[in-house]
Order: C-alpha cells, then sequence, then structure tokens
C-alpha cells in the first residue's frame, strides 16, 4: 500500500524527522500537534484554554489537507503535562466535535516539547 504526505502551512511545520501526517488507503495519521502558531513557530500566548483550541485548529488544519475534518477523526490522543486541565479538554472539545465523538486516551506526561502544557495526535478514518 502507498503512503502519501500530509504538508499544510495552516499547522506549524515538523520540528523533527516526522511529517505533519500520513495517509495509507483511507486511514490518515496525524502526528502530535503542540500549540505552535504556524506563522511564528512560537507557543500561542495566553492560557491554558487558549493552547488547547491552538491545538484543535492545527490539528483540523492538518485534517483538512489530507481531505478529511476533524468530525472523521476516530481515535484521538491528548498527552497532558496537568491531568488537573482534562476538564478543560473536554469543555473546549465540545467546541469541535459532535457526536458521536472520537475515541480517546488522556495521558499525563512530565513534560513537552517547547514547554507546552498540551499535545494531542489523531488517526482519521477518511469515508
Amino acid at each position: 500500500m502507498s503512503r502519501e504526505i500530509i504538508h499544510t502551512d495552516r499547522a506549524p511545520q515538523a520540528i523533527g524527522t516526522y511529517s505533519q501526517a500520513v495517509k495509507t488507503g483511507n486511514t490518515v495519521y496525524l502526528s502530535g500537534q503542540i500549540p505552535l502558531v504556524p506563522e511564528s513557530m512560537e507557543l500561542v500566548e495566553g492560557d491554558m484554554a487558549a493552547q488547547i483550541r491552538r491545538v484543535f485548529d492545527n490539528l483540523g488544519a492538518v485534517a483538512e489537507a489530507a481531505g478529511g475534518s476533524l468530525a472523521d477523526i476516530a481515535k484521538l490522543n491528548v498527552f497532558l503535562t496537568d491531568l488537573g486541565h482534562f476538564p478543560l479538554v473536554n469543555e473546549i472539545m465540545a467546541d469541535y466535535f459532535s457526536e458521536p465523538y472520537p475515541a480517546r486516551a488522556a495521558i499525563g506526561v512530565a513534560a513537552l516539547p517547547k514547554g507546552a502544557a498540551v499535545e494531542m495526535d489523531a488517526i482519521m478514518a477518511l469515508g
């Protein structure tokens, strides 16, 4: 099966040896996104809500570049440096997703790249 590399300027550029996403068949694997502003490659200014929203916006941009949308995400992984922010993730996620919601995991981690407090990756299934 062939692999298609997905790239968009509407999401942060890869800061390592990886692609923003890889499509194989109808499945798209979206790499982890932290709350970087694509134009500056700096963390978004603001509170935790701003960081979470920026991550969803980045994931959405990559999903669209692959021919889908956040609605096509089948599995979402959320990495938080403080699991106390999990209720806020739920609250904001309701602004970006509607039922049926994707499967999801929330994982507490010690640290994330560039000092971010949240990172998310996803698997998307296209129709």
